[in-house]
């Protein structure tokens, strides 16, 4: 009986001491852990514009060398970054576009996401937003734009219009093209003479 009270009172002694030591480990733990979070979050860099003596103008910031350009950044065909030749606005798709019907659907695509909210789907000009008291745009069937360089086009979702925002971060380059093509297609359909039909569709009509 005295072996086993002894047992009992020398764990019933140590189990402050256990206490105190786990508390010691997780206080170490955490000043240990917040050191290793401060020194990842204050880093031994320089930071943008900071003054330093390892460059003789003092400056941590290198200019880039002459004749760099931004990744991607290197445009030399005007035709199809720009949507002009010479100047000019494109009459014509640039060489590297394709025009066939995956063009045509990929723009009717694109279309009907940007575009239909002012300009509808038919290209009148009647979108949901119009409808809602936005600022009606032109309709594409008018004469002015059905006579109008596809260039224009791609240079209007290029660099926006009027109260028309660019859409250039929204719709890549080649997408612009696919819509421009796709809009000379609206435009066909409701302008296009009977004689100018492919047979079935002559049929239909008939």
């Amino acid at each position: 009986m005295m072996s086993i009270a002894r047992r009992s009172l020398t764990h019933r002694s140590l189990a402050p001491q256990a206490l105190a030591a786990c508390a010691c480990l997780i206080v170490l733990f955490s000043l240990a852990g917040c050191d290793l979070r401060q020194r990842m979050y204050d880093q031994e860099k320089y930071e943008a514009h900071e003054a330093t003596d390892f460059f003789k103008d003092g400056m941590t910031s290198r200019l880039p060398i002459e004749g760099t350009v931004p990744r991607g950044g290197l445009r030399l065909d005007k035709h199809l970054y720009e949507g002009k030749v010479n100047g000019e606005l494109a009459t014509t798709l640039p060489a590297s576009i394709e025009f066939n019907r995956a063009l045509l659907e990929r723009g009717q695509e694109r279309f009907n996401i940007y575009c239909t909210p002012c300009h509808d789907r038919t290209g009148s000009g009647n979108g949901i937003v119009v409808q809602r008291g936005l600022k009606q745009p032109p309709s594409f069937h008018q004469e002015r734009l059905r006579n109008a360089a596809i260039g224009y086009y791609y240079d209007v979702m290029t660099n926006g219009f009027g109260s028309m925002f660019s859409y250039a971060s929204r719709i890549p380059v080649n997408d612009r093209w696919a819509v421009a093509a796709y809009i000379r297609a609206l435009q066909f359909s409701q302008e296009a003479a009977y004689d100018e039909l492919p047979a079935v569709d002559q049929g239909q009509l008939q």
